[in-house]
């Protein structure tokens, strides 16, 4: 079994869900194709709005509330030059404030894709952010606090509790700590979110099916637990996902692992399984049928497939594929300095294995270096985003 494990590894690393050039498996992704478009004389850079999607009235008590809305920005270049627009969704305890500006000042990853041409359309998960809080409603929320974001998105090499921890720089300003300037505005957009992981899946992947039945095939951009809705909406309606950039997404597969440093650096965080279908908690298209999350057996490496890496969790025999996530061009994106680094790879083996074939880009190898989980808001975020589109140019036509 460790050698079947080790061979599903090795093929999630040197293959693609479209053929990978020999030189491009070796990292060099394209740049994107000619220039940032150059607005006409009196033509506005973007043009922005919004829309909710989802909502429903309930009876509260005495009240009538809308539920299971979600907040939707949309941005639009002068010129549309791409040929989808791009959905961009956050990860825990985020709001789509991470694509729209960096804690230092600078734009975000949504104009910066409007600049290539593309139209973005960035949303708050449900019962979070400008999508609206309601304990009333949706339950209890949970938030994380300023040491648990300094140990694993902000500062990770003040706490070096992973190998790859200390080679973290692109944090604004110095270490991403309390004090620093850019952390302190980080920190201040922070919000509560559902305690209830599964009902949050259940919510965002309802809300994000209305959005593409609103605006027809897209490219999704998600990062960390907005990946969990990405498999979901690319297993849904793969017809409609015309390519999936999964950053650092949620994972490993199955269970949640605990970083505590040194030479045994992690382990494993409860013997349940944190997402029971692999990379969701939500139920996916699995051939054979998968009736329940026990029928998928679960077999751990018994060493893992290089320094530095968790023992991933994968299939055991017999093994499941998801016919529907292999249609959708998929890339999985990890940074060099952030926790991601130790487990990512296990993602990637656990969809090879599965018959979905994604490709891995570790931004390392693009000579784009030093970046924790927080890409989007880092020194170089503008690299990492061109970096994105150089991987979707070379996909979509």
């Amino acid at each position: 079994m460790a050698a079947g494990i080790a061979r599903v590894l090795m093929a999630g690393l040197m293959t693609g869900g479209l053929a990978v050039p020999a030189a491009q498996a070796q990292g060099t992704v394209a740049s994107p194709a000619l220039e940032p478009a150059t607005p006409a004389p009196g033509d506005p850079v973007t043009r922005t709005s919004y829309f909710y999607v989802g909502g429903r009235y309930q009876k509260v008590g005495e009240k009538t509330l809308m539920v299971g809305q979600m907040f939707v920005e949309v941005r639009t270049p002068a010129k549309v030059t791409q040929p989808y627009p791009v959905v961009m969704v956050h990860g825990l305890a985020q709001t789509g404030v991470n694509f729209m500006a960096t804690p230092d000042g600078r734009s975000g990853w949504a104009q910066r894709f409007v600049e290539w041409g593309y139209q973005v359309y960035v949303v708050d998960q449900v019962g979070r952010g400008r999508s609206g809080t309601n304990p009333e409603v949706y339950g209890p929320y949970d938030r994380l606090g300023t040491r648990d974001l300094e140990r694993t998105f902000t500062a990770p090499e003040v706490y070096d509790l992973y190998p790859q921890a200390k080679l973290h720089t692109q944090w604004p300003g110095g270490a991403g700590v309390q004090g620093n300037a850019s952390f302190d505005q980080y920190f201040a957009s922070q919000v509560p979110y559902l305690a209830n992981s599964q009902q949050t899946e259940d919510l965002v992947d309802a809300a994000l099916g209305a959005l593409l039945d609103r605006t027809g095939p897209v490219i999704l951009v998600t990062h960390g637990q907005g990946s969990l809705f990405g498999w979901a909406l690319s297993d849904a309606r793969s017809d409609l996902v015309k390519a999936h950039v999964a950053v650092e997404p949620g994972g490993p597969p199955f269970f949640d692992v605990k970083f505590r440093g040194g030479k045994d650096f992690w382990e494993k965080a409860g013997d349940a399984r944190a997402r029971a279908y692999g990379i969701t908690r939500m139920p996916l298209t699995f051939s054979p049928p998968v009736r329940t999350p026990e029928d998928l057996v679960v077999a751990q490496q018994a060493k893992p497939a290089a320094d530095g890496q968790i023992r991933c969790w994968l299939q055991g025999e017999p093994v499941r594929t998801l016919p529907n996530l292999a249609k959708v061009p998929t890339v999985i994106v990890t940074a060099q300095a952030s926790f991601h680094a130790a487990y990512d790879d296990c993602t990637a083996a656990f969809l090879t294995q599965a018959g979905a074939k994604p490709e891995i880009l570790h931004l390392a190898d693009q000579k784009v270096r030093g970046n924790g989980h927080m890409v989007m808001v880092e020194k170089n975020s503008d690299l990492v985003a061109d970096t994105l589109m150089g991987w979707l140019s070379g996909r979509l036509h």
